[in-house]
């Protein structure tokens, strides 16, 4: 692998940055890679050079931004945390973001790509479900990941329907429906 340069660190961050500004004015699908690499002054060649494909580009915007979000409340799980201790250390992120303009972006961003991106695209140890699935410790892994990909899915989808944040009372259904599934015998 090559060592970036100052140059190639610039443009890959000129590359988020137009992105993620595009895609805060625009639907994902109206974005073009040529798009973002003439907001950024860029080849457009650029994206691939740096990410590979658009989604790529969208994963590492995800990977950067979302990531610091879910850091603290994912180590401030104890050792044997409980099914709630779990729900409330992913929800807490998803409510802070939820409460902002570009948290919703990220969230409508993650909705759309994270069932479509390969997981090896995704860095961080809340992207897997790996890191979950062993904090459900009552049913076989195969369950455990089964569960928490429906999880995530309704997570995400709720809290990216909408350009207004939701309300206590749909948060709160959501955490209790949550919390009943991953819970079930």
């Amino acid at each position: 692998m090559i060592p970036m340069t100052s140059t190639a660190v610039s443009t890959r961050d000129r590359l988020l940055q137009c992105a993620e500004e595009l895609l805060a004015d625009a639907p994902y699908d109206a974005v073009s890679v040529r798009s973002i690499c003439g907001a950024a002054h860029a080849n457009v060649a650029a994206v691939h050079y740096h990410f590979g494909t658009k989604e790529d580009l969208v994963v590492a915007l995800l990977n950067e931004r979302l990531a610091p979000y879910w850091a603290q409340p994912l180590e401030a799980l104890g050792a044997d945390p409980s099914v709630t201790e779990v729900v409330d250390a992913i929800l807490a992120p998803f409510l802070e973001l939820n409460a902002q303009p570009n948290g919703r972006l990220y969230l409508r961003l993650l909705a759309r790509v994270v069932d479509d991106a390969d997981q090896s695209s995704w860095h961080g140890r809340w992207f897997t479900l790996d890191t979950w699935s062993a904090l459900l410790t009552h049913v076989d892994a195969a369950l455990a990941r089964r569960r928490w990909a429906l999880a995530f899915d309704l997570l995400m989808r709720s809290f990216s329907r909408t350009d207004a944040p939701l309300s206590d009372d749909a948060v709160a259904a959501l955490r209790g429906f949550v919390i009943a599934g991953l819970s079930a015998p």
